[in-house]
C-alpha cells in the first residue's frame, strides 16, 4: 500500500464518528473537502452560505439558473424607481421552517447585521457587495433597498448565498430558513445534517435526510464512496473519473466559473516586481497542465479571468513562451549564471503555497514548480490548509498562492474581482494596488448599460494580463459522482446549488 493511501486510508478512518456504516434508504450522503467550522453555520458569514444554499435550506430573493440567467426566487419581481433605489416583492404565502410568515421586516431584520461590526453575522464582502445607505419596508411584502451609489451589479447581488432569507432562530430552528431542507446539526469541520421540510410550498423533498461530511482527502473521498460509505462526491478526483464510472456510478460533469489562478504576492519578494510576475506567467504550459491535472476530463488553458464563450470573457490569450520568460527576468535585473538565476546576488526563489482539497491544485503546484525549474528558477511548494496559504501570503512569507475559485458567483463580472484585486478588497491577500483598476472596478458598478460594461470589463482583464496582477492557469469543469439512480441534479455552472426538493434516487 503507498504512502498516499495509507494517508487517505488513516483520514477516512478518523471520520467514522459522522460516515454512516452504510448508505440508507431515505438518506443522501455525500462527500466534500471543507466543511465550517462553526456549531452553527450562520448562512450570513464567512461562505456558510454556499453550504446551506447547495444543501437546500436557505433561499434568496434572487436566484441564477443553470445558464447564468438572474431569476425571481423567493421575490416575485425587483423594480429599480431611481438610480439607487430598489424595491423588492416577496412571493405571497412563504412561510419560515418554524411557521412563521416571511415578511419583508424578517427580511430587514436578516441582512441588517451583516453590516454591523459588531454582530456575530457581520460580513464585510457581503456588506461591500451591497453597499447599502439604507433598508425599510413598504408593507409586508415590499423590502425598499437604497445604495450609497448606483450600482449595476445590485440586483445580482441579492443571489449571493449569504443574503439567505432568515427568520428568528430558537433551539429548534437555529437555521430558520424557508428551503426545503431544515438544518439539524453541524459537527465542526466534519458534518453538516439537514432534514426534510414536508411542508416546503414547492412540493415534498426527495429525501428524509441529507448528510454532508468533510472529508479534505479527495483520495479518501474517493474511498469512502467505494466502500458505500457516501452516495455522492462533490469534486471527486479526475484521474480516476473515467474509472468510477465503469463500476457503475453516475459521473456529473460540466463546466463552471471556476477559474484555478496564483495570487501573487505583489508587497514584497521577487513577484512584487510586474516583469517577474509576467516571467513566471509565461513559463508556465497551461495546456501540459490541463492534460496532465485533469486527466482529460475537462479543462482549458486560462489566458484571462473568464470563460471563454461566456459574455464576460476577453479575447485574451494564454501565452506560453520560455525564451519570454528568460528575457523578461533580464529585463528585471536577474542574471543567469551555472543554469540558474539569481537577483541583487541571491539565487531567485519562487515559494508557492496551496491546499489539497482539491484534487487538481497539488498537481498544478508541481507542473508549475517544473516548468520553473526548467527555465533555471527555483521553487518551493508547501501544502497546507487554504486559511494558512491565504495566511502566509497576506504575510509576506510566500510569493504565490494557487487557489481556485467561481469567477461569477453572482452571474456578474465586478464582485470577485473586487475582493481579489481592488486595494481595499477583501480578499487581496497578496497587496496588490493598482488605482486604474480601482477605478474601473468602480465605474462597472455604476454602469448600467451592458455595453458599456464590457468595455470597462475587458479593460480590467487588459490590466491584469499586462501586470500580471493576479495568474489565471485554467478553467475547470467539476467531476462529481453518485450512486447510480440519482436524478434531479446538475453541476451547476456557480457551484452554489446542489439539492432541490426535486433530488432523489430513481425507483
Amino acid at each position: 500500500m503507498s504512502f498516499m493511501t495509507r494517508l487517505a486510508t488513516a483520514a477516512l478512518f478518523s471520520l467514522v464518528t459522522v460516515l454512516p456504516v452504510a448508505s440508507q434508504d431515505g438518506t443522501l450522503n455525500i462527500s466534500v473537502g471543507f466543511i465550517s467550522s462553526d456549531p452553527v453555520p450562520d448562512p450570513r458569514t464567512g461562505y456558510n452560505g454556499w453550504m446551506s444554499n447547495q444543501t437546500g435550506v436557505t433561499e434568496t430573493l434572487m436566484g441564477i439558473d443553470y445558464k447564468l440567467n438572474l431569476y425571481p426566487r423567493l421575490a416575485e419581481g425587483i423594480e429599480q424607481t431611481s438610480p439607487t433605489t430598489w424595491r423588492v416583492t416577496l412571493r405571497d404565502g412563504l412561510q419560515f421552517h418554524d411557521g412563521t410568515a416571511v415578511t419583508a421586516q424578517s427580511v430587514v431584520d436578516a441582512i441588517t447585521p451583516i453590516a454591523d461590526e459588531e454582530s456575530a453575522a457581520h460580513n464585510a464582502r457581503i456588506a461591500n457587495l451591497l453597499d447599502l445607505a439604507g433598508l425599510s419596508v413598504d408593507g409586508d411584502r415590499v423590502i425598499v433597498f437604497e445604495t450609497n451609489s448606483p450600482n449595476a451589479a445590485f440586483p445580482w447581488s441579492l443571489s449571493e448565498p449569504g443574503l439567505a432569507v432568515l427568520g428568528a432562530s430558537s433551539d429548534a430552528y437555529p437555521i430558520n430558513a424557508t428551503g426545503p431542507y431544515v438544518f439539524r446539526e453541524a459537527v465542526p469541520e466534519q458534518l453538516y445534517r439537514v432534514e426534510a421540510n414536508p411542508e416546503y410550498r414547492l412540493g415534498a423533498p426527495g429525501f428524509e435526510e441529507v448528510r454532508v461530511v468533510g472529508i479534505p482527502d479527495p483520495g479518501a473521498s474517493a474511498l469512502a464512496f467505494e466502500a458505500g460509505e457516501v452516495d455522492m462526491v462533490i469534486n471527486y478526483p479526475e484521474t480516476d473519473f473515467a474509472r468510477i464510472q465503469e463500476t457503475g456510478a453516475t459521473g456529473f460533469a460540466a463546466p463552471t466559473a471556476r477559474l484555478y489562478f496564483y495570487t501573487v504576492n505583489a508587497q514584497s519578494g521577487p513577484m512584487a516586481n510586474p516583469l517577474i510576475r509576467r516571467a513566471v506567467s509565461a513559463a508556465i504550459d497551461r495546456e501540459g497542465i490541463v492534460e496532465a491535472a485533469l486527466s482529460g476530463v475537462g479543462g482549458e488553458p486560462a489566458g484571462t479571468v473568464y470563460p471563454a464563450g461566456t459574455s464576460w470573457a476577453a479575447d485574451i490569450k494564454h501565452v506560453y513562451d520560455p525564451a519570454l520568460a528568460e528575457q523578461l527576468l533580464s529585463e528585471a535585473g536577474a542574471v543567469k549564471e551555472g543554469g540558474l538565476w539569481t537577483l541583487d546576488g541571491e539565487p531567485l526563489e519562487i515559494e508557492i503555497v496551496t491546499y489539497s482539497s482539491r484534487a487538481a491544485l497539488p498537481p498544478t503546484a508541481e507542473l508549475t514548480q517544473a516548468f520553473l525549474q526548467a527555465i533555471g528558477v527555483t521553487a518551493t511548494i508547501s501544502v497546507g490548509e487554504y486559511g494558512a496559504s491565504n495566511d502566509a501570503i497576506a504575510a509576506g512569507e510566500a510569493d504565490m498562492f494557487l487557489q481556485a475559485w467561481v469567477t461569477t458567483p453572482q452571474g456578474d463580472p465586478g464582485a470577485v474581482l473586487e475582493a481579489l484585486l481592488k486595494s481595499t478588497g477583501g480578499s487581496n491577500a497578496g497587496g496588490y494596488n493598482n488605482p486604474e483598476l480601482d477605478q474601473l472596478l468602480s465605474d462597472g458598478r455604476t454602469t448600467f448599460e451592458q455595453d458599456g460594461r464590457e468595455v470597462i470589463y475587458d479593460r480590467v482583464q487588459q490590466i491584469i494580463a499586462e501586470d500580471a496582477a493576479m495568474i489565471p492557469v485554467f478553467h475547470v469543469s467539476q467531476t462529481n459522482v453518485a450512486r447510480a439512480g440519482l436524478t434531479g441534479y446538475a453541476v451547476h455552472p456557480t457551484e452554489t446549488y446542489w439539492i432541490t426538493h426535486e433530488t432523489r434516487f430513481s425507483e
